[in-house]
């Protein structure tokens, strides 16, 4: 898929000063968690066409798909895990729910950079005990053909390593049209002196820990409130290719007219999950 490479920020401060490396009283007790949605958007003519994707996107990502993906989260992040429980609904949808404890440190340093995590190739993290969770919302719409799949996942850990580690791993995971991200660190940590504190790596953006090719692909924006370590980014696909959106059909048998009116809708469908509220009329491409 070829795209430009242009992106935006924007946020209520213009820097964050870097963390100097503390000495802790005891535990690191600040509670980091990434929330983030996934989008991916469809086009399905006939009823039994919509019927049909969300079939094939309900086994795609099924539970024991979906447990894969956390087991491999957990391993970024160097994770034990406990527990895991997972379901899959009727008529669709489905959720995995895993609870992680800590694993002993790797060889490898410890670090939270503000640069994007890896791929599960490395351990070089570990978190003490929290949580990963996925749900995933097929759903169509009853008139136009647009079907949308969702994917909310939430990684929380206790202590010094951050989830970030594994955003990059999660993004690659998903054939996502729209993402939606949410970094909070919550809680203080005491160092030895007694002094509080809220935060104890650096981040500017979540957009830094993202991988390049994966943010020349996506026009992005911050909204990021630093005084109480909150970082919001939105990220849409720049560019698409109408065949990789229709299902059970194939752009070549659809006249211009067809494909102009399809891909409105499509970006239409994308632009007000996006910017979270509804548009009338044509979008603005």
């Amino acid at each position: 898929m070829k795209v430009s490479t242009r992106s935006s920020k924007s946020g209520l401060a213009t820097h964050v000063k870097p963390i100097k490396k503390i000495k802790l009283k005891d535990f690191n007790n600040l509670t980091k968690t990434l929330s983030f949605n996934i989008y991916d958007i469809c086009y399905a003519k006939t009823k039994q066409q919509r019927l049909e994707y969300i079939e094939y996107i309900d086994e795609e990502y099924n539970s024991e798909r979906l447990t894969k993906i956390l087991v491999e989260v957990a391993d970024i992040i160097g994770a034990s895990i406990l527990n895991v429980a997972h379901q899959d609904y009727e008529p669709q949808g489905a959720s995995v729910t895993m609870l992680i404890s800590e694993e002993p440190i790797k060889s490898q340093k410890l670090t939270n950079p503000e640069a994007p995590g890896p791929l599960p190739d490395a351990v070089v993290a570990h978190l003490d005990k929290s949580h990963i969770t996925v749900h995933t919302y097929p759903e169509s719409h009853p008139d136009n053909g647009i079907s949308t799949f969702r994917a909310d996942i939430d990684v929380s850990t206790c202590g010094r390593v951050s989830p970030l580690r594994a955003l990059n791993f999660l993004i690659h995971s998903f054939d996502s049209d729209i993402v939606i991200m949410d970094y909070r660190v919550r809680g203080f940590t005491r160092d030895v002196k007694g002094r509080k504190h809220y935060i104890d790596h650096k981040i500017n953006s979540i957009q830094n820990f993202i991988a390049k090719d994966t943010s020349q692909k996506y026009q992005m924006i911050d909204v990021n409130v630093y005084q109480e370590n909150l970082f919001h980014t939105k990220m849409i696909l720049k560019e698409f290719d109408l065949d990789d959106y229709l299902f059970g059909v194939d752009g070549k048998d659809l006249k211009p007219g067809e494909q102009k009116k399809i891909r409105g809708r499509l970006r239409k469908e994308m632009l007000e999950i996006f910017y979270g509220r509804n548009v009338n009329g044509s979008p603005v491409s």
